[in-house]
């Protein structure tokens, strides 16, 4: 059953969800366009920039951005979030329901709805399709040109640092990446809407935008960070941004939101930093908070599991299960703490143990990608390749661009003597290692062998066939 204050909240909002679901201007744009555009977007940063394709970071990020999307209603797209590896202050929303974090944004949150509220404003603009909108039906800046000025911007090309698109010159056509004022208010009035909806604090977009300001100013007279580029004048948002804050709190059944368990968040966060961070600065970031917070606080708790990774990494087996335990006995009933005993074990090379603990994970949630990709590692280290090729192709449904998959299935099939199919999977890793060149010389080879299975040969001739249409342009 809904709450009075959800339902009250809910037709307080109407009118805003519905300015997402009214048609959009005429556009040169198509929806099919603008997938394809996406498609090829990701292509780019894949051969420009680290995706962090580990299953539980791409668990964590999908799920907050379902947790929204439910919120919204039927989209013309299949969204997709991504965290990609770069310094930069930057989240990008592309063409195609495509939401990409940079590392370097991800490190100044402090919480999950700090997080939440940057995800929802860049599904605002993927909503109300900002960018589709700048081009009208007589522009003829081509979906070429839309895709390089994108790609651009995202790996943060200083020519487009201003985040203007030039089209075709002789024409005079000009598209303007940057969005607009009223861009960033609309999203930024829908995502407000999606976080009462949801009973998050919306007014933790405050605080995202403080951060924002902050790094303005320090970086006055340097480089912009990229995210300020598209998304201009963080001043002007935090004032409309409080407004609305206070509109909220002025409602007749104004109650403070829940406070929210940032227990994921923070996990989440340290996982990133590991793949993203110096070590050594890692390790002092987690000294410094167990030195600053209070002693048994969420945020002191969670810097013992910080530790736990990096002792782990530097194969301190026992210090690390030392410095989870930490985390367990606060958070007894947090499974997913035993799959990160199970990694620890791993990484001490203890696979009976980690293969227990995993099987017992698997079993109580199937749909844990993370225990899963695990436990492939511990069935092909102990030689188990039929079970480790049943768990791949359930990893594969869930995770169909997880790169390691398809090189443990090339290995799989190497291992059976079966070369033409190992190199199949071999190219398919290659390709979302962004590594087209060797990509297509596995590929091409697996398409021309007869010894591998029909399926998968005209699956490698498809793959060939779209990048040579990506290099194409068309």
């Amino acid at each position: 059953m809904f709450s009075k204050r959800s339902v009250f909240r809910c037709v307080a909002c109407v009118l805003l969800f519905a300015q997402a679901l009214l048609p959009v201007q005429a556009s040169a744009l198509s929806i099919g366009e603008e997938r394809k555009i996406g498609e090829q977007l990701l292509y780019s940063i894949r051969r420009e920039l680290p995706v962090l394709d580990d299953p539980d970071i791409h668990q964590y990020i999908n799920a907050l951005g379902r947790q929204v999307l439910e919120n919204i209603g039927p989209q013309y797209f299949d969204y997709r979030f991504f965290v990609v590896k770069s310094e930069q202050f930057n989240a990008f929303a592309a063409p195609g329901g495509l939401v990409f974090f940079y590392t370097g944004l991800i490190e100044t949150m402090r919480s999950e709805n700090e997080l939440l509220s940057v995800l929802a404003h860049e599904i605002g603009h993927v909503v109300s399709r900002h960018i589709a909108q700048r081009l009208d039906k007589g522009s003829k800046v081509g979906a070429v040109s839309i895709l390089a000025g994108l790609a651009g911007l995202a790996l943060g090309v200083p020519s487009l640092s201003q985040g203007l698109l030039v089209g075709s010159m002789a024409a005079g056509q000009a598209i303007n990446l940057q969005y607009s004022r009223e861009d960033e208010e609309q999203a930024d009035r829908l995502s407000f809407g999606w976080m009462q909806r949801m009973e998050r604090d919306p007014a933790s977009m405050q605080e995202m935008l403080r951060t924002m300001r902050r790094i303005t100013r320090y970086r006055m007279g340097g480089e912009v960070p990229q995210y300020l580029l598209t998304h201009p004048n963080p001043e002007a948002r935090m004032g409309y941004v409080e407004s609305l804050v206070e509109l909220d709190a002025k409602r007749p059944d104004h109650k403070p939101y829940p406070k929210a368990d940032d227990f994921a968040f923070l996990r989440f966060k340290y996982r990133v930093l590991l793949q993203s961070m110096d070590q050594d600065r890692l390790r002092i970031h987690c000294a410094n908070t167990l030195a600053s917070a209070q002693e048994g606080s969420q945020q002191a708790v969670m810097a013992h599991y910080g530790l736990a990774l990096l002792e782990s990494e530097a194969h301190n087996s026992d210090e690390a299960l030392r410095q989870l335990a930490a985390v367990q006995a606060r958070y007894p009933e947090r499974d997913i703490l035993e799959v990160d005993r199970a990694a620890i074990l791993i990484n001490a090379n203890r696979m009976a143990e980690a293969r227990q603990v995993l099987d017992q994970a698997v079993r109580r949630d199937p749909t844990d990608m993370y225990a899963t990709s695990l436990l492939i590692r511990v069935e092909l280290q102990q030689g188990n390749t039929d079970r480790a090729e049943q768990l791949l192709r359930k990893l594969q449904a869930a995770l169909p661009e997880y790169p390691q998959l398809y090189f443990d299935l090339g290995q799989v099939e190497a291992n059976r003597g079966h070369e033409g199919a190992s190199l199949f999977y071999l190219g398919k890793y290659n390709l979302y290692r962004g590594r087209d060149k060797i990509a297509r010389q596995y590929l091409s080879r697996s398409s021309k062998d007869t010894s591998v299975p029909e399926k998968l040969r005209n699956e490698a001739k498809v793959i060939l066939d779209k990048l040579e249409e990506f290099d194409k342009g068309t």
